[in-house]
């Protein structure tokens, strides 16, 4: 039988580079499909902060953090709590991903030329015993250059094979079937749609101008999830996070659909765990957007007071940044799809910063003077952007104000201006006492024992109300769509498996479709920074592993 390549990956997102990139090492002939234009490479790893997660690296021992091996690993399964027969797999891949991100995974990256800020952050904090939910310790690796830095080393090999005539890059071609010949899946069937010239994260035209049909010895899907398909969110929603959101605001692109993952299940794969999913509590409508809907993310840091719909302080331990699916389990049994930040200027400026790479120009362009600029703001430049022109801002300086511009963006009167006068003249009493019952100003205190977070991440502590920290500033926050943490299930060779457990032969997957290894790495929870480091570590691993198949 005569192929076209040895392998075909479907998906030029990270994963699908980083599984070409071990490919072409091995000297194998690839073909790379996307339905998106060239200019999308990358996926949505470039739209990424960069967060990676890393074990007892050098950038936490200069931060004196004393991280280990056993410490992450217990985090991670109390995390994840593995809990379903079919959690076989990605328990093992949770076992091998940590022993990566303790092991090789640094030093791997450091080879290829990525660097990473020198400040680690501290994400998914938890807030219950040692055993359940969260980091112990800050392990968020923040890449000097952000999502665009980590893309741009695989990127860069994957070119390099085509130099040598071992790649093929394939855009506009949408996969609409896989077949099989003697058992083995060996053939992709699709439309090839018309040229698009839309800059990068736009919709792009969906008018069909062809068909295809190609043949190799193995085939690596690694074609996202469905974050960009809110219907099919809202199908795969589970009944632990109550009713879902009736508006959300989309972290990705319309055109992660989900469809591949369909198509590989009507083939014979096993898609398990699809019920589990990862939205963040604290989304915002882009003032600026680039696709429809588009949402981007606050990373806060502890100070700012949460608030339900209707002006209620969101239960211990939901700060932000502590447990962001048990803060979304919380909100949607509230009646409501939104909720608040309440804080002033002074906590903004120090504490707000927005996801994304075309948020962070500073770090993205790897300018040394911007981040010095940025840190000397009184509010950064993207931060002061939205508070002017942002959708979901209310800026003023009395607390009246603040609630009567509250309740106009919602137009419901919902925020009583003196219950929550109440609530926020209390918080601040704790605030000026050296001793407190409020755990929230507990894990103020605790989070500026760490340097990093007094350095740049959290506000001296300080009275709300007080008007040299003014003006006064609400948020309304929106569920914000991201991540499937189910998907296919494979073996611990990136072998896509069928519901009896064997391999279906000549399939492998990577990345979000594959629950970033196993059919769920991340069990109900994730850690964070473990996204694009579950791409890279199950796209290497699918590359490596068809390679040898193919031989």
């Amino acid at each position: 039988m005569a192929y076209d390549a040895d392998v075909i990956v479907i998906g030029a997102g990270l994963a699908g580079l980083a599984a070409t990139a071990e490919l072409v090492d091995a000297g194998r002939t690839v073909i790379l499909l996307d339905q998106e234009p060239e200019q999308s490479i990358g996926g949505q790893a470039h739209w990424s902060f960069g967060g990676l997660f890393f074990v007892n690296s050098p950038e936490q021992r200069r931060m004196r953090i004393k991280d280990s091996h056993a410490l992450a690993l217990q985090d991670w399964m109390g995390t994840a709590g593995f809990d379903r027969a079919e959690d076989h797999w990605p328990r093992r891949w949770a076992e091998a991903y940590v022993d990566f991100a303790a092991g090789e995974k640094r030093s791997w990256l450091h080879q290829q030329g990525v660097r990473f800020f020198p400040v680690v952050g501290w994400a998914e904090r938890g807030g219950y015993d040692a055993n359940g939910h969260g980091n112990s310790v800050p392990r968020f690796h923040i890449t000097w250059g952000t999502g665009p830095g980590v893309v741009a080393p695989f990127e860069r090999r994957v070119r390099a094979g085509v130099a040598r005539g071992l790649v093929q890059l394939k855009f506009r071609h949408r996969v609409t079937g896989l077949s099989r010949s003697a058992g083995t899946v060996d053939t992709v069937t699709g439309e090839i749609l018309e040229p698009s010239g839309i800059a990068r994260g736009q919709a792009s035209s969906r008018t069909v101008a062809g068909a295809f049909e190609l043949k190799a010895q193995a085939v690596i899907v690694t074609s996202g999830g469905i974050g960009g398909n809110h219907d099919l969110v809202r199908a795969n929603w589970p009944e632990r996070l109550g009713t879902p959101p009736e508006k959300m605001v989309a972290g990705v692109p319309a055109h992660v659909d989900g469809k591949m993952l369909g198509i590989a299940e009507e083939t014979g794969a096993h898609l398990i765990n699809r019920d589990r999913m990862w939205h963040y509590t604290e989304g915002i409508q882009n003032w600026n957007p680039i696709w429809e809907n588009h949402g981007i993310r606050i990373l806060p840091g502890p100070s700012s007071l949460w608030l339900d719909a209707r002006g209620n302080r969101l239960p211990v331990p939901l700060f932000p940044g502590f447990d962001t699916l048990g803060t979304l389990e919380h909100i949607m049994k509230t009646g409501y799809d939104y909720t608040w930040f309440v804080l002033d200027q002074k906590i903004i400026g120090k504490e707000f910063a927005l996801s994304g790479s075309e948020q962070n120009p500073d770090l993205t362009g790897k300018s040394i003077r911007d981040v010095i600029g940025r840190a000397r703001a009184d509010v950064p430049g993207p931060v002061k952007a939205f508070m002017d022109n942002g959708a979901d801002f209310v800026v003023e300086k009395d607390l009246g104000a603040l609630v009567r511009g509250m309740n106009a963006l919602t137009k419901e009167s919902l925020i009583d201006e003196a219950a929550l006068r109440r609530e926020i003249v209390a918080r601040d009493r704790e605030i000026a006492n050296p001793f407190t019952k409020d755990l929230q100003v507990m894990s103020i205190r605790g989070a500026r024992n760490y340097l990093g977070d007094k350095l740049i991440r959290t506000a001296t502590p300080h009275r709300i109300l007080d008007p040299k920290a003014g003006p006064l500033i609400a948020v309304r926050l929106h569920i914000l769509t991201r991540k499937s943490l189910g998907g296919l299930e494979t073996d611990l060779s990136s072998r896509v498996l069928t519901e009896g457990g064997d391999p279906l032969s000549g399939v492998y997957a990577a990345g979000e479709a594959a629950g970033f290894g196993g059919g769920g790495v991340h069990g109900y929870r994730s850690l964070e920074g473990t996204f694009l480091g579950g791409c890279l570590f199950s796209g290497r691993t699918a590359g490596r592993a068809a390679a040898k198949a193919v031989s």
